[in-house]
C-alpha cells in the first residue's frame, strides 16, 4: 500500500506523503511546451491523452506520491452549457448564466460533454 494511501485509509506511516497542486506545474517547460502547442484551453481539458501526459508530468520529475487531474473548475460550466471562453493575459470569461437551460439540461447530456475528462480519470486510475 502506498504512503498515500495509508494516510488516507488512517493507518500509521512515519512519513508525510505530499502532492502538489495542478497549477504548480505551470512553470515545468513540458508543460509550457504542450500547452504551447495547444491554445484552446478547453479543448486541451478534454483531451484525455494530453491531460493524462500533463498531470503525471510533476510525477515525473520529483519523488511525489501523487497528483491532481489536469482540468479545469470552469469545465463544470462548460457542461452545463454555459460561454466560457479563456482569454489571453486576462483570464476566464463566462457568458450569461441561464439557470432555465441549466436546470432543464439532462445529466446524460452534461456527461456527454465533459466524458473526456471521465476517461481522464480512469486512466490515472488504471496507471
Amino acid at each position: 500500500m502506498s504512503p498515500l494511501l495509508k494516510v488516507i485509509n488512517n493507518k500509521k506511516t512515519n512519513i508525510n506523503p505530499i502532492w502538489i497542486m495542478r497549477q504548480a506545474g505551470r512553470y515545468l517547460p513540458e508543460f509550457r511546451e504542450i500547452r504551447k502547442k495547444n491554445t484552446d484551453f478547453i479543448k486541451l481539458c478534454l483531451n484525455e491523452n494530453l491531460a493524462t501526459k500533463i498531470t503525471l508530468q510533476p510525477l515525473k520529475r520529483f519523488d511525489l506520491d501523487a497528483a491532481i487531474i489536469f482540468s479545469d473548475i470552469l469545465m463544470l460550466p462548460y457542461g452545463l452549457n454555459q460561454k466560457v471562453e479563456f482569454k489571453k493575459n486576462f483570464g476566464p470569461i463566462l457568458g450569461d448564466l441561464n439557470l432555465d437551460q441549466i436546470l432543464n439540461l439532462d445529466e446524460v447530456d452534461f456527461v456527454k460533454k465533459i466524458f473526456s475528462i471521465y476517461k481522464t480519470i480512469k486512466v490515472q486510475l488504471d496507471l
